[in-house]
C-alpha cells in the first residue's frame, strides 16, 4: 500500500489527476443519467454490457467513466460526482473509506481477475514463466505494464515479476502505461511485444495471445472492490451495485473473463 501512496505525493501525477478531475466535473453537468459509475478500465467491457442488461430491465440509464484506479480514486478526492466506484485494487477503496468517502457499509467485494502474460499476434506458443528469460525473449523490445507503483494491474505484475525474479533484468525495459487496457492496446498495436494484463482484458483483444499465466502465489489476489460515494445518488448507486452481484449480471462478468467471489 505504501508504494502507491507515496506516488500521490508526485507532482506530475498530482497535476495530471487534478486536470483530469476538472476535465470530469466539466462534462458532468452535461450527463443526463441517474448515476454515474466510476470503474476501473479493466472491466469496460462486461460493465458496459452489464449497464445495458441493467437499462433494459428497469430503464433505468448508467454513466460509466473509466480510468485506472488511482485516477479515479483522486478524482472522487476531489469531489467529481461519482456515485458509485469500483476499484482494481482495495487499496485505493481503502484510502477513499479512511477519508469518509464513501459508504463503508456498501462495500463489497465484486470481482476476481487473473493475472496474464500476452504477446502480440495470434497463435503464439506459450512460455514456461519458471524457466523463461523474460528479459532475454523481449530482445530490444518492451514489455507494456500499467504505472507499477500506482495502477493495481502494474503493481500486481511488479509484484509477480519480482517474485519470479525476473523483475531485475526486466525493469529497464517496461513500457508503462496510464492503466492496464492502455497497456493491451500497446501489445495489439505491435508497440510492444508482450504485456502483463488481467485475463479478462486478453479475452476482450483479438489481435494478442495469453503465453503464459501468472502463479496466484505470486502476488496479492486480485480483487475488485465495490461501494457507494458518500453524498451521491445513494438509493440508485445501491440498487445498481445490488443489481450487479445478481445472477443475471454475474453471467456477464463470467462471460468476459472475471472470477465472482462465493457468499
Amino acid at each position: 500500500m505504501a508504494s502507491f501512496l507515496n506516488s500521490l505525493a508526485s507532482p506530475v501525477f498530482r497535476r495530471g489527476i487534478f486536470t483530469a478531475g476538472l476535465l470530469w466535473l466539466g462534462l458532468a453537468g452535461q450527463l443526463q443519467a441517474g448515476i454515474t459509475v466510476f470503474a476501473a478500465a479493466s472491466t469496460k467491457n462486461a460493465l458496459d454490457e452489464a449497464a445495458a442488461a441493467y437499462a433494459d430491465d428497469t430503464g433505468r440509464v448508467t454513466a460509466l467513466s473509466y480510468a485506472g484506479s488511482p485516477s479515479l480514486a483522486r478524482q472522487i478526492q476531489l469531489g467529481a460526482p461519482a456515485d458509485l466506484f469500483i476499484s482494481a485494487n482495495p487499496g485505493w477503496m481503502d484510502l477513499l473509506q479512511q477519508e469518509g468517502l464513501i459508504d463503508a457499509a456498501s462495500r463489497r467485494d465484486l470481482l476476481q481477475n487473473r493475472l496474464v502474460l500476452i504477446a502480440h499476434g495470434r497463435n503464439v506458443p506459450p512460455l514456461d514463466l519458471a524457466t523463461a528469460d523474460l528479459a532475454d525473449k523481449l530482445g530490444e523490445g518492451r514489455l507494456a505494464m500499467a504505472l507499477v507503483d500506482a495502477v493495481p494491474a502494474g503493481i500486481y505484475g511488479k509484484a509477480a515479476l519480482t517474485a519470479l525474479g525476473q523483475w531485475p533484468a526486466l525493469a529497464p525495459k517496461v513500457a508503462q502505461a496510464a492503466n492496464v487496457r492502455a497497456a493491451l492496446a500497446l501489445v495489439a498495436s505491435g508497440e510492444a511485444p508482450m504485456g502483463v494484463v488481467y485475463a479478462s482484458d486478453a479475452r476482450a483483444e483479438a489481435g494478442v495471445t495469453v503465453i503464459a499465466a501468472f502463479p496466484e502465489s505470486s502476488h496479492p489476489p486480485v480483487i475488485y472492490p465495490a461501494a457507494v460515494v458518500a453524498g451521491g445518488n445513494t438509493s440508485e448507486a445501491r440498487a445498481f451495485l445490488d443489481y450487479l452481484h445478481s445472477p443475471a449480471a454475474q453471467r456477464i462478468f463470467l462471460q468476459h473473463g472475471f472470477g465472482v467471489p462465493g457468499p
